[in-house]
Order: C-alpha cells, then structure tokens, then sequence
C-alpha cells in the first residue's frame, strides 16, 4: 500500500523544466538555425520601433533632431486620466472588448459544440462553409452591409415592423445606446465560424472511448456534450481566453470608425482613432505616444496576471 501511494504521488508530481545548457543548444541548433529570421523579424519590426516611445516623455517636433527636443517627463500621461475625452474612450474600448470576448466565446463554443453533433458530413460542411464565409470580407464590406440592413428602409426594419415588434423604423447608427451591440453583433457575424475551427480540432482530439463509455450509461447528446465534450477542450478554451485578455484593450479600428459618426461618437471613439486623431489629425505625436503605451503596458500587465493564475490553477490540480 504504501509503495502505491508512493507510485501515484511521483505521477501526479509536476514536471520540471529541463534546464537550458550549452549541451541542449547544441542538440537542437538546426531549430535554433531556423529560428533565426523569426527572430530578426520580430526584433527589427516590434522591438526596434519601440525607442519612438521617447516621444512620449518629450514636446515632440518633427522638424528638431533628438538632442533638440524638450523633454516634460510623464506630462502627457498626466494630461491623458485627467481629460475626460481619454477617459470616455478608454471606456467606450473596454466596453466593445469585453462584449466582443463574452459574444466571441459563447457563439464560437456553441456553434462548435452544434456542428460537432451533425452526423452527415454534406450537411456539416455546409453549414461551416456558409459560416466561415463572412470572414474573408473585408470591414469596409461588412460594414456597408451592416448600415444598409440598418438603415432606416433597411431589411432589419422592415421586419421588425412585419412582425410588428416596432411601430416606426429605428435609427439604428444615430442613437449611441445601440452601438456597442452593433459593434458586438458584426463582430460575431464575421468571425463566429472561423473562430469554430480551433475548438471542433480539440474536439476531434477528444478520445471515442468516452463517449462510447457515456453511451453505455445512457447518456444523452446533451449530457455528453456537458460532461465529455466541453471538459475535453476546457485547456484550449483556457489558452484562448489567457490570449483574448491580453487583447482587451484591443476592441478594434476598422468597424467602430466606419460605422461611427457624429452622431454617436461619445460611444464609438476607441483608444485606437483617439491616437489617429491626435496623432496625424491634430500632429500631437506625444500625446498619441503615450496613449499608445498606456494601452501596451496594460494589455501585457493582464496577459501576464492571466497566464499566472491559470498555471497556479494548472498546478493545484496536479499536487
């Protein structure tokens, strides 16, 4: 007995990290070989760039040489969480994010889930094909459709007053208390099918022998879906979710700036056109610099918190 609990507590012991010697480098210098472009890659086109984050902490000129430049410290940072506009945009952006994580999730899971229970193969691939399709629109296209559904002669409208849900069109684009669920349901119109890809592939990785245990004890497709599908792709949904949160500051460009306009822009402004239009509109190049940090430093802060808690829930279920 006690040899047994010996063996099961060697089992469930975390593995250890293999150090990195000069030895494991040589072993595996042919991947180090091929890592080399990826790496000049990244440091040319994402580490480089960020010595113009200098600008931040200075009155920037363009005209004047770097030597030449006033330097003001964290002024601007200062100015950005005591302007309102800023603050306006920052929860405009949180908001859109945190609806387009929460609707991009559950319709992508969901929709999974459905086409993993379809059986015939013509009708599956149907189904994913026409849902995969929107994504390889561009925004300015989905955009276009979107406004014309919703505009006031739209199809939206029309059936809305069919089924006589309304008395009198809506003016979908010109009312603010509607466009953070716009921004939401055309994000999920556009990528919910591609979004599927990932979780039917864990699924697919699933083992049968656990259905066809379910099976036995009389499970339904429902039970099945609950207790055998959803906890078998529970680390990719973990893994997906630890890389969304480092994107929450990420709620988009394209969408909230083609669909915005004067009329609802206390709610469709995103950190994103607040640095376009201080930045090249206006030409506070310092400004827009430190707006472009602050979303940085907070989107890696979260990413970093996120992969922390989920190893130290990783590792509570090993001990």
């Amino acid at each position: 007995m006690e040899e047994t609990v010996v063996k099961d507590s060697a089992v469930r012991k975390p593995k250890t990290n293999k150090k990195i010697t000069w030895a494991v480098l040589k072993e595996q210098r042919q991947l180090i070989y091929m890592s080399v472009p990826l790496m000049a890659y990244i440091i040319l086109f994402a580490y480089v760039p960020i010595w113009g984050w200098t600008m931040a902490f200075q009155d920037y000129k363009p005209a004047r040489d770097f030597s030449e430049q006033k330097w003001v410290g964290f002024k601007h940072f200062e100015f950005l969480f005591k302007d309102e506009s800023f603050l306006q945009v920052l929860r405009n952006t949180l908001a859109m994010s945190v609806i387009n994580m929460i609707l991009g999730f559950t319709t992508a899971i969901i929709l999974a889930l459905l086409l993993n229970e379809i059986r015939k193969v013509f009708w599956k691939r149907t189904v994913q094909t026409i849902s995969y399709l929107p994504h390889f629109l561009s925004w300015i296209i989905v955009t276009g459709i979107v406004a014309t559904s919703l505009a006031s002669d739209g199809i939206i409208n029309d059936v809305l007053m069919k089924l006589h849900l309304i008395k009198e069109p809506i003016q979908w684009l010109s009312e603010g208390k509607y466009f953070w669920g716009i921004v939401g349901a055309s994000h999920v119109w556009k990528e919910v099918g591609w979004n599927t890809i990932i979780y039917l592939a864990a699924m697919a990785s699933i083992d049968p022998a656990l259905y066809e245990a379910a099976d036995m004890d009389g499970a339904s497709r429902y039970r099945k879906m609950f207790h055998v599908t959803l906890p078998g792709i529970k680390p990719t949904i973990i893994i997906l979710l630890i890389m969304q949160v480092g994107h929450i500051l990420e709620a988009g460009f394209e969408v909230q700036y083609l669909l915005g306009n004067g009329l609802v822009v206390d709610w469709s402004q995103t950190i994103d056109i607040f640095v376009l239009k201080y930045g090249l509109a206006q030409g506070n190049y310092s400004l827009a610099t430190a707006a472009g940090i602050f979303k940085t430093v907070v989107s890696v802060t979260l990413l970093l918190i996120a992969n922390g808690v989920a190893k130290r829930l990783g590792e509570e279920r090993l001990l």
